[in-house]
């Protein structure tokens, strides 16, 4: 999720930890240990792009990362607050950690929850932000700071924002079910032969849902809203992998085609190849589009080594992409 959430959700599991003990301390340490894990983004000014995708929410999104750093962040602000009970730090610390990365792993980048096993859970559930989740918990979180640590009500309304959140969350679930039901019907429906479905939320809701689907020579991308009267229909991009020819087979090539699970398709154009990951979906709702979120120009230097170089977005895209998915989310 996006670091406020994050730091909203450190902050609630803070207080709810040792907030009866040091009150709005445990907010603040607990806003803390919800944003350490989202760290590694700087191994992308040490490592070359494809590394910076593997690393991103791994070790430090870990149970193993938790278990070995909280008693160590627990033990050094126990030595100079005046609260010096290790025990409620460390304990602070690794739930606002594992937290972290439990929520992450509804995301459609998932975490690697069980490092050093080569496992990323992705439940592709909830988008990177949404308000829907966000702002209920974090006006139960104010409500709280204002109370007096001894009070009733100051773990009353905590509780309230994290009984919402993880309602919420779980009531996901059952919208991804349900929009993931309706791509099935619709592709049998039409005949269509598939191999796989990979079904996430578009941005900032979980109303209008987005599928890839995987078929022998191409992939099928549609949108569906609940809100929707009319058939779901398909946009077909051809795979196109044999235009890395040899570069298949390339160390760099086989670690990302990793990283995105498999869902890329790669594009040529002006004798330039582009691999464009598709689990992220495009930047535009016009039909056929090749404007994907995420796309990497691949470069072989004359040492043959292969770099990926990610393309830069245009901010207007992304502001008509928001006014054509209101749009959309409102029914076809």
């Amino acid at each position: 999720m996006d670091s406020f959430t994050q730091i909203v959700l450190g902050a609630a599991v803070g207080e709810a930890v040792l907030g009866k003990k040091v009150s709005n301390k445990a907010i603040l340490y607990g806003a803390i240990a919800g944003t350490i894990p989202d760290l590694d983004i700087f191994a992308s000014h040490f490592t070359d792009t494809v590394t910076a995708l593997s690393i991103h929410r791994g070790f430090t999104h870990s149970v193993v990362f938790a278990v070995l750093f909280a008693p160590l962040f627990g033990w050094m602000v126990s030595r100079y607050e005046t609260y010096k009970n290790f025990k409620g730090w460390t304990w602070l610390f690794f739930w606002g950690f594992l937290t972290h990365s439990i929520l992450d792993a509804h995301t459609t980048w998932g975490t690697q929850l069980f490092w050093p096993f080569d496992l990323r859970l992705a439940f592709k559930t909830i988008f990177v932000i949404d308000p829907l989740y966000t702002l209920p918990f974090l006006v139960f979180l104010i409500l709280t700071m204002f109370q007096k640590k001894t009070s009733k009500k100051r773990r009353y309304y905590n509780n309230i924002g994290l009984i919402i959140s993880t309602t919420y969350l779980a009531l996901t679930f059952v919208l991804k079910w349900a929009a993931y039901t309706k791509f099935e019907d619709a592709l049998q429906t039409q005949g269509i032969s598939y191999q796989q479905i990979d079904t996430r939320p578009s941005p900032l809701n979980t109303i209008l849902w987005s599928a890839n689907i995987n078929t022998k020579y191409a992939y099928l991308l549609g949108n569906y809203s609940f809100f929707d009267t009319q058939p779901i229909t398909f946009e077909t991009y051809k795979k196109n992998h044999e235009l890395l020819g040899s570069l298949i087979e390339n160390e760099k090539v086989k670690q990302m085609i990793a990283v995105s699970e498999g869902w890329y398709t790669i594009t040529k154009k002006n004798d330039k190849l582009f691999y464009n990951d598709l689990r992220f979906g495009l930047l535009s709702m016009t039909p056929n589009a090749q404007d994907f979120v995420f796309r990497y120009e691949i470069r072989v230097d004359e040492f043959g080594n292969v770099q990926f170089i990610e393309q830069e977005k245009n901010k207007r895209d992304g502001k008509k992409l928001l006014a054509d998915l209101w749009e959309r989310l409102k029914g076809n």
